[in-house]
């Protein structure tokens, strides 16, 4: 309806975010894209989220009262999502890699020297550790974060870059959620 604010929390690549704004704001209603920017079980309601769109202000102001987090951005869809995007290429692609490189020492019975290494090349992380609860989320999340890097694989094809990486953490991401 014209004047209502229409929140898109959905991970997706900027340019869909861009044409969903067109086709709301088209109506008269108002497309606010929102970016979760971390997980959600913990700081629930508080979890961050960056805004973008005309509204994103009104809206942040407004959700933020109520509790929420909502920093915005951007008076223009888009940025929230590639922001969002780029940082899951990074996390998503250090679970995948940590999952493979896990299940491949375990397989050859070099887990022990592998890990001991990674120690030794960057002190202060509890590789073995991370690799357990890396796995653990995949298994839970895998499917959604595996649409989510499809939406990265996109994101990066349209700005003329080769999508093979993202599109191969996807593959990581659900074939250890199991599908």
């Amino acid at each position: 309806q014209p004047g209502q604010i229409f929140f898109d929390v959905n991970s997706a690549a900027p340019d869909t975010k861009v044409e969903s704004a067109a086709k709301v704001d088209a109506t008269g209603a108002h497309f606010v894209e929102g970016a979760v920017m971390s997980t959600v079980p913990g700081p629930g309601i508080k979890v961050p989220i960056l805004g973008g769109g005309a509204k994103a202000e009104e809206l942040a102001k407004t959700l933020n009262a109520l509790g929420m987090n909502i920093t915005p951005v951007s008076d223009r869809p888009g940025r929230a999502s590639a922001t969002k995007l780029c940082r899951s290429i990074m996390i998503k692609g250090m679970e995948a890699l940590i999952i493979q490189c896990k299940e491949a020492s375990v397989h050859w019975g070099v887990e022990e020297d592998v890990f001991a290494s990674l120690s030794a090349s960057y002190p202060g992380m509890d590789w073995k550790n991370l690799a357990v609860q890396m796995r653990g989320r995949v298994k839970q999340h895998g499917v959604r974060r595996s649409a989510e890097m499809r939406e990265a694989a996109q994101m990066v094809k349209a700005i003329g870059l080769d999508d093979s990486l993202c599109s191969g953490i996807a593959d990581v991401q659900a074939a250890f959620a199991g599908k």
